[in-house]
């Protein structure tokens, strides 16, 4: 149960209730967009016109909700909140309520916020009509998951003023100090026990403002005492700090601090519970069908149905984007390893599902997790024979050629990973898009890898590997072979004519750099299968030539790794069809922070609350992606395209001091600048200009390295691949 205040005062419930019925059929819209949608009223009515033009309009005294002249209810006819429940159980939700007099009304309003980015969280909508004596309407939140559509439908026409259009309305409502509305949220979360009063972070509302609706909301709420106010953004942060003494205020560290659960990937899974520790799984053969909980996040992980991790995770760490690209659950929960819940079911069949708001776990039968596997077996991905005819080594600008007028952009890349591979195709993309700072590269081809595998009799041993009864069926055997396979690759002779080549084209184009040979294979950074983590990059001396043959050799022996060679087998990749070409340039020596970034909300399941999300790191030691136990970075989400761009930390890095932040805020609106380019840019492949409308957002790794000492770092965009998504 949600924690409550003694309160006194009452208000009736015939006074509070608003009208449960009515045609308005006010569709949600974007508050960042027009829309003239059509839906059919959520209590029942006929489908109907949004009001979000300045031609439509809702009347307030018909069936749409009952406007407080005609309730006779105002502000000052009250003393304090309610003291019972408004709402019968199971009455139908209404448009809204003047006030929340138990738990019952508020679930009856409440829909999971459209920024889910501190997880457990439920949300409703507030708006204070200033012109309407004052009146604190909570609306439906279901109903109307915008300000804007309630407000047009509730609150327009008659003796109130017309609700504008919403391009207007956004405007007025949200930076006007001759605003008509205060608007806010009202969000209770459950982990911390928290009651928050929010305005949107980009709300350029008065401490006055803030206050006026906090008051109001906490007069009307059975909950007031406990209620506090929460800002959403650095911009909204700085204003609350002009707040008076009795307005609590609570921050997002606090109470992030306060969450004991962390949904990632939202899935359902059958498995064999297995609890263990981080460092036990690095020495442990976990089969794939087991569902681990461990005590910190692992760097890495083979196959398995799902994840638990007692230490919270980031939406970009390699454990999670393994588990989104493998459709599997995955989940932080503090204190995991000794829940008494897991503990009786470890070593048994269960069933785990993983929500946006709870999770559950349950005994299952070996019959049911068969059944279920057998159902969600994963399609056997098959790679399209490489291009091997090309032997050019290419500069990168030059890997995918720009589609011609009515061709597919993600018709080129598929053409070009044949030969080049996924990193260097969408790279070769990223060289030609505009605000997208990249370092000079170059490909060089599949036949090069396939010439060394040819000429160093590799395939037949792989062959004779996969053929081999006790590899098949002993991990243990299957790892250690795998381990000598690789030491032949890091040996083989590399040949004499390829040599040469790179060797002018080094001394060239590149001379004296110390260069990154990064994998570019046929079966990553793809659609459906990117296959994130699976291959490594190495750097090699310019000053030393066999260290670059060993750069070049160990990478192509990281296709063969335990974990990579289990990921592929899961999928069915035939393994001989895998091939690497290389993705070259100069390396990264002085990196001032690394990090990794999505151009769209991973928390936000509406489109309604857009933004970019980054994950970022100071200097180069600690990868974002890989952090060791104990290490949190900087977690935002950057609301570019709002006025304002607010930007909110989900959480801080400690390896920058309290109070400080990786980025400055100038190297955040670069950065920005170039994940609203990537955004646009892979749309004709990936996003709506490809017909896609469901989630699309390009996951993009980047660093900002310092030129010299005492100039400004710079920022390098490192890669960009489609992102699979969080689930459902």
């Amino acid at each position: 149960m949600r924690p409550t205040a003694l309160l006194t005062a009452t208000l009736t419930a015939a006074a509070l209730l608003g009208s449960a019925c009515g045609d308005d059929g006010a569709s949600p819209a974007n508050d960042t967009a027009t829309t003239a949608d059509t839906t059919a009223d959520a209590v029942g009515g006929d489908a109907t016109t949004t009001a979000d033009d300045d031609t439509a309009e809702a009347s307030p005294d018909g069936d749409t909700g009952v406007a407080p002249d005609d309730t006779g209810v105002t502000a000052g006819d009250t003393d304090g909140p309610p003291t019972t429940c408004l709402l019968e159980d199971g009455a139908d939700a209404p448009n809204y309520l003047l006030g929340l007099g138990c738990e019952g009304d508020f679930d009856a309003l409440a829909s999971e916020p459209l920024d889910t980015s501190i997880p457990g969280a439920r949300s409703v909508k507030v708006v204070l009509d200033q012109l309407g004596g004052d009146t604190l309407y909570f609306q439906n939140s279901v109903k109307y998951q915008i300000h804007h559509a309630f407000a047009s439908a509730n609150l327009s026409g008659g003796a109130l003023p017309v609700v504008p259009a919403l391009s207007e309305f956004n405007t007025t409502e949200y930076f006007s100090p001759d605003r008509r509305f205060l608007l806010g949220a009202v969000t209770y979360y459950e982990g911390p026990g928290v009651w928050a009063l929010e305005i949107a972070p980009y709300d350029t509302a008065s401490p006055a403002m803030i206050q006026k609706l906090y008051d109001a909301v906490r007069a009307r709420a059975w909950f007031g005492h406990d209620l506090a106010f929460h800002p959403t953004s650095t911009a909204v942060a700085a204003t609350a700090a002009g707040l008076p003494g009795d307005v609590a205020v609570v921050t997002t560290d606090t109470i992030y601090a306060g969450i004991d659960y962390q949904p990632l990937n939202l899935a359902v899974a059958f498995g064999r519970l297995h609890v263990m520790t981080a460092e036990e799984l690095a020495t442990t053969y976990v089969p794939y069908r087991d569902i681990v909980v461990l005590d910190h996040v692992p760097n890495d992980i083979s196959v398995v149905a799902g994840i638990i991790t007692e230490e919270f995770q980031t939406p970009l760490s390699h454990i999670n984007v393994l588990s989104q690209n493998r459709r599997t659950p995955n989940m932080g929960l503090k204190g995991a390893t000794t829940n008494a819940e897991l503990l009786a079911l470890d070593g048994e069949w269960v069933r785990l599902e993983v929500g946006a708001l709870a999770w559950s776990v349950r005994a299952a039968t070996l019959e049911e997790a068969d059944a279920w596997w057998e159902e969600h077996r994963p399609t056997p991905v098959v790679l399209p024979a490489a291009n091997v005819a090309v032997t050019d080594f290419v500069d990168i600008e030059d890997v995918t050629p720009e589609p011609a007028a009515g061709e597919s952009l993600r018709d080129a890349l598929a053409t070009a990973v044949l030969a080049f591979g996924g990193k260097a195709a969408h790279y070769s993309v990223l060289a030609r898009t505009a605000n997208v700072p990249h370092r000079p590269a170059f490909a060089i081809p599949a036949f090069y890898y396939v010439q060394f595998f040819e000429e160093n009799g590799l395939y037949d041993e792989l062959d004779a590997m996969q053929a081999d009864e006790a590899f098949r069926d002993d991990p243990a055997v299957r790892d250690q072979m795998l381990a000598s396979f690789r030491a032949h690759i890091a040996t083989g002779t590399v040949n004499a004519d390829f040599q040469r080549k790179l060797k002018l084209k080094l001394a060239l184009e590149y001379p004296g750099e110390d260069m990154r040979y990064r994998s570019s294979t046929n079966s990553e950074d793809l659609d459906g299968f990117p296959c994130a983590g699976c291959y490594e990059s190495h750097t090699g001396d310019a000053d030393d030539w066999e260290d670059t043959l060993d750069a070049i050799r160990d990478t192509w022996a990281s296709g063969f790794s335990f974990r990579t060679f289990e990921e592929r087998a899961y999928y069915g990749v035939d393994h001989d069809s895998v091939v690497m070409p290389l993705l070259v340039h100069h390396n990264f020596p002085d990196e001032t922070a690394n990090g990794v970034a999505l151009t769209a909300n991973p928390f936000d399941s509406t489109g309604l609350q857009p933004g970019f999300y980054i994950n970022v790191q100071y200097g180069g030691d600690v990868e974002v992606v890989h952090p060791p136990a104990g290490t949190t970075s900087d977690e935002i989400i950057y609301q570019f395209d709002e006025p304002g761009q607010p930007v909110n930390y989900i959480s801080h890095s400690n390896l920058v001091g309290e109070g400080e932040t990786v980025l400055t805020t100038t190297q955040l609106h670069e950065l920005g600048v170039a994940l609203e380019a990537i955004h646009k840019r892979f749309s004709p492949a990936y996003g709506p200009l490809a017909g896609n409308t469901g989630w699309y957002a390009m996951d993009v790794e980047f660093k900002f390295e310092s030129p010299a000492e005492g100039e400004p770092a710079t920022l390098f965009i490192k890669q960009a691949r489609p992102n699979p998504g969080r689930g459902e």
